[in-house]
């Protein structure tokens, strides 16, 4: 009698090239409203936000600016442009607040759950199209660089480093055997939408170790002393240079 086995183990050694159904199939917008939806939530419950606006708290005191022009690249559902609206008025921060997706079906999600006095403005287009004169004072992402194969992520770095007038800032994955466990396990147990049961723990599987981080910043051409690379609970890498 032959033993029942479960599937096999990921190999987390490396970076996965699986890729996410949101990347690839195409879906009719309701259905990748309420796949957004489930990330946000996702987000919240696992203070995912927190990265981003403690690296800003950190840039405000340093460079002493009350004044603001952020870029996020891939917004998605826009929540992460939205905590940092809210962020701003708890702080006293004037900022200009604008995300550039390839997706257009992510501007329009972004944009009915936004209120119109936030003022954010959600662009369509590829990040490496933007015009040349476009340059903000910060460039952030979240759960974006994962999406990316190494070459075009080293690009992505190259590219914000050459746009940010002040600094920027990437919030993603901690590509560790619990955080890919933990995400095979909450999308089982929560009522989410079919795309998150597959990406989630893919995005795990495609995220970074401290090393891949430290390879990357290597081969984009920065010293080990211009960025920081930080871990967060839970599961989380920030990874930001200040100019």
């Amino acid at each position: 009698m032959s033993a029942v086995t479960g599937p096999a183990p990921r190999d987390l050694s490396r970076r996965s090239e699986q890729p996410e159904l949101m990347d690839t199939e195409r879906v009719g917008f309701e259905e990748f409203q309420h796949c957004l939806r489930d990330l946000r939530r996702i987000n919240f419950c696992t203070v995912a936000y927190r990265p981003t606006l403690t690296w800003l708290d950190r840039l405000v005191e340093r460079t002493g600016r009350r004044r603001l022009s952020i870029l996020d690249v891939g917004f998605g559902y826009g929540d992460t442009l939205r905590e940092i609206h809210r962020w701003s008025i708890k702080r006293g921060i004037e900022v200009a607040l604008s995300g550039v997706d390839l997706n257009p079906w992510s501007a329009k999600a972004a944009a009915l759950a936004t209120p119109p006095d936030a003022g954010i403005d959600y662009r369509v287009g590829d990040l490496f199209d933007l015009p040349d004169d476009d340059r903000p004072d910060v460039v952030i992402s979240a759960l974006f660089t994962h999406h990316l194969p190494d070459p075009d992520l080293i690009r992505f770095l190259r590219w914000m480093e050459d746009r940010a007038t002040l600094g920027w800032f990437s919030n993603d994955l901690h590509r560790h055997a619990i955080s890919h466990g933990f995400a095979r396990l909450m999308v089982a147990a929560l009522p989410v939408n079919r795309l998150v049961v597959h990406d989630a723990p893919v995005s795990v599987a495609r995220a970074f170790t401290r090393d891949d981080w430290t390879r990357l910043l290597d081969a984009a051409g920065f010293a080990p002393d211009d960025v920081t690379v930080e871990w967060f609970t839970p599961f989380r890498y920030g990874v930001g240079r200040v100019k």
